[in-house]
């Protein structure tokens, strides 16, 4: 298996999407799929070829639009601050991040198409988001000033080794901030409800076409 070069990656994500703006940032363009079967189809058929694993970067969830929506409304929460994106996707919240005035944003996603598709993200939209696609959960948290995590809760296991790392960054001192629809495995404890907001979905991507989605703050 070969892996595609980054210049690949980035053909490979213009080709099968397309400029637009997410519902809740309207202010922002993301390359984005108009629908999920079709990619998601290709993805399958064309990963043992080009190792391409499935493209969450295609799609704004959920949880990254209110995450990315409360710090564009809010800019003093960012503002000046080192930022990492956790499990960063289409790279909607660190660019949402930069935009309201943080003073440097490290994107992070195991899935290096993640930084193919930030890279075209953020310059479409005039930012600058650095990326890296080492697993954090390896090491202990960095010293930095701000954590965004949208959509961290798909699956038990992992959802309880993101808490667990994200409750020893937030015990060093860095404020921890997490996007979350109501998924199974979201847990509520020790967690405290900043905004809520009605978030604009497909059934493709979730079980309702609006989803009530919060941002919670790591207490």
């Amino acid at each position: 298996m070969i892996e595609p070069t980054f210049e690949g990656r980035c053909a490979f994500i213009r080709a099968h999407t397309r400029l637009q703006c997410p519902p809740h940032t309207p202010e922002l363009s993301l390359y984005l799929a108009d629908e999920i079967t079709p990619i998601w189809r290709m993805t399958e058929e064309a990963l043992e070829e080009i190792g391409l694993p499935p493209p969450f970067w295609a799609f704004a969830w959920a949880g990254g639009q209110a995450l990315a929506r409360y710090v564009l409304d809010r800019p003093e929460v960012v503002r000046g601050r080192r930022v990492i994106d956790f499990a960063s996707g289409s790279g909607l919240v660190g660019i949402s991040a930069m935009h309201a005035g943080a003073a440097h944003v490290l994107a992070t996603d195991i899935d290096s198409f993640c930084g193919a598709a930030l890279s075209l993200n953020a310059e479409v939209n005039q930012v600058s988001v650095d990326f890296t696609d080492a697993n954090l959960l390896d090491s202990p948290p960095p010293a930095i000033d701000l954590i965004l995590a949208g959509d961290i809760c798909y699956e038990k296991p992992m959802t309880d080794q993101v808490m667990a790392w994200l409750s020893l960054a937030r015990r060093a001192g860095t404020t921890v901030l997490i996007g979350d629809p109501g998924r199974s495995y979201f847990p509520k404890q020790g967690l405290e409800k900043l905004a809520e907001y009605q978030v604009a979905t497909t059934r493709e991507l979730e079980d309702q076409e609006v989803k009530k989605t919060s941002v919670w703050a790591m207490a």
